[in-house]
């Protein structure tokens, strides 16, 4: 491998189904990256764990492929940064051995727990936007654990995530992030940290005791790596390893979305939407305001689309597969012949409106019990008119987000774009002019990966703050403007979409609750 000299930093994202690595220099250049997989596994329905020794050997074999591949020295390796899932909960011993297989984060076994810590009427609910509390969260999924293995919870001397169990792995040191401590444990440094009330209110008066000790923020050094961790991953000893975060997160890093007005658009099988506001605010239908989460002194707000990509994917596996071959026929893959297709409908996919809750609601409704639509068929329309409605109902959905967000007083200027959906030129070209707003679309896609880079960079002092890194790494290749005259006729379209909620979310309710 071919690289200009200078120092290079390790990005490591630990995934839901796999562990990657990035080899980057301080110019933001992903020089190499590889992966290795894991299982999960999905003992009953609703349930996912993995094994964290998965983690880590799977991370060893990462590193031991980019290294024989790179032929870069380890001494050139000057700092390492990581990120993985949040809400990936792990139980350890005294000598921080595992007691059990994490609690991945789209387990949801908590449900119960979550309606009662929802029900405490706490005030530490506000950061889930006053509305239901996710199953994902860690309280949940402790709770799940203190009154289902009472046992196993007592034994547990430390609780944390996925995160803080590898960088204990790599520096000795148990450390917690403050990211995943102020979005998904209801940390609050402003008013003393973990609020006790709380967690006494809830029946977890023991959980706080068992948290990392030492909450840091992203760019803080965790510690430096170990002999051991070394000599496992064939990397130079005392290496300086960055605290890093929740890997959606540490993407607004890797975007460069950290500045007031910038948001983060982070795009796949959901969509996630991260921005920045210099002052706190609280809202129904809106996650946060978690403060320092990202870049101290300022405070993060959320918002979220359980299912986007994966309705894509749905339709043109479950409904396409005549247009698939049609596709491979002319040597185009199914989403890109499709979105040929859909291109030349007109603006509102000729009086079709799709709901994209399919999977529930998680902003602004915040409805789990909330479903997809699709309505306005006439014997007029085919495959492309649906998938087209597809693309349109998701950005609507984004939009109703970026309205709950405009009413709180938080206004978005610019969206910075990752993951796959970027590849459809259409998709983000209807997302632009559903919203109205420009959308920038960085070099490196993978932005939890390069985030993580840069807080490698912070970490071992090659850069003095993550903005001034983020603003040196991340380089934006495609900007998207919207179409004034199209953002005018979304609209109709926009206020029916919002209607039909409205109209049907008691139906879907009742038989919701039936199938339950």
């Amino acid at each position: 491998m071919t690289r200009n000299q200078g120092p290079l930093v390790l990005g490591i994202d630990g995934g839901t189904e796999s562990m990657r690595v990035g080899l980057f220099d301080i110019e933001g250049r992903l020089l190499l990256a590889k992966s290795r997989p894991y299982k999960t596994h999905f003992l009953q329905s609703g349930w996912a764990e993995q094994n964290p020794e998965d983690w880590w050997n799977a991370l060893r074999g990462a590193v031991s492929d980019l290294l024989d591949a790179s032929k870069v020295k380890p001494q050139d390796i000057v700092g390492i940064g990581f990120d993985a899932t949040s809400c990936t909960v792990v139980f350890l011993d005294t000598n921080m051995r595992p007691l059990r297989d994490a609690l991945l984060w789209m387990d949801v076994r908590s449900r119960k727990e979550a309606r009662d810590i929802a029900e405490s009427g706490h005030k530490a609910l506000k950061y889930n936007g006053y509305g239901n509390v996710s199953a994902e969260w860690m309280p949940c999924k402790a709770l799940w654990v203190k009154r289902n293995q009472p046992e196993l919870f007592a034994k547990a001397a430390v609780v944390c995530e996925y995160l803080d169990y590898i960088n204990h792995r790599l520096t000795g040191r148990l450390t917690g992030s403050i990211n995943n401590a102020s979005i998904r444990w209801y940390y609050d440094e402003e008013e003393g940290g973990f609020p006790a009330s709380f967690y006494s209110a809830i029946g977890l008066e023991d959980l706080i005791e068992k948290f990392p000790a030492d909450i840091l923020d992203m760019d803080q050094p965790a510690g430096r790596l170990t002999e051991e961790a070394a000599y496992q991953l064939g990397l130079k000893p005392g290496t300086l390893v960055a605290e890093g975060g929740a890997d959606a997160f540490v993407g607004m890093v890797g975007l460069n979305a950290i500045q007031p007005e910038r948001l983060a658009f982070i795009t796949g099988s959901s969509h996630l939407h991260l921005g920045m506001s210099p002052v706190p605010f609280h809202s129904k239908g809106i996650f946060g305001t978690y403060p320092h989460a990202v870049i101290r002194g300022q405070y993060t707000v959320e918002g979220g689309q359980i299912s986007t990509g994966s309705i894509l994917k749905w339709f043109g596996t479950q409904f396409l597969g005549a247009k698939a071959d049609e596709a491979a026929r002319v040597h185009k893959g199914l989403y890109e012949f499709m979105d040929e297709k859909a291109a030349k409908i007109p603006i509102g996919s000729e009086g079709l409106i799709v709901l994209d809750s399919f999977q529930g609601n998680r902003t602004p409704l915040v409805d789990p019990n909330l479903r997809g639509a699709v309505w306005g068929l006439s014997l007029r329309h085919g495959p492309e008119h649906i998938y087209r409605a597809i693309l349109e109902g998701i950005a609507y959905g984004t939009e109703f987000i970026f309205r709950k967000f405009r009413e709180a007083g938080y206004e978005v200027k610019d969206i910075y774009a990752c993951g796959g959906p970027t590849k459809s030129a259409l998709w983000m070209r209807i997302h632009s002019d559903v919203s109205g707003l420009p959308i920038n679309i960085p070099e490196v896609q993978d932005a939890p990966l390069l985030g993580s880079a840069i807080l490698a960079t912070v970490a071992a002092g090659i850069f003095p703050t993550v903005s001034e890194a983020a603003g040196k790494m991340v380089k934006i290749t495609r900007r998207i403007e919207p179409d004034p005259e199209a953002h005018e006729a979304y609209a109709f379209f926009m206020d029916k979409y919002v209607r039909t909620y409205d109209r049907l979310s008691g139906l879907m309710h009742e038989v919701t609750e039936r199938l339950h």
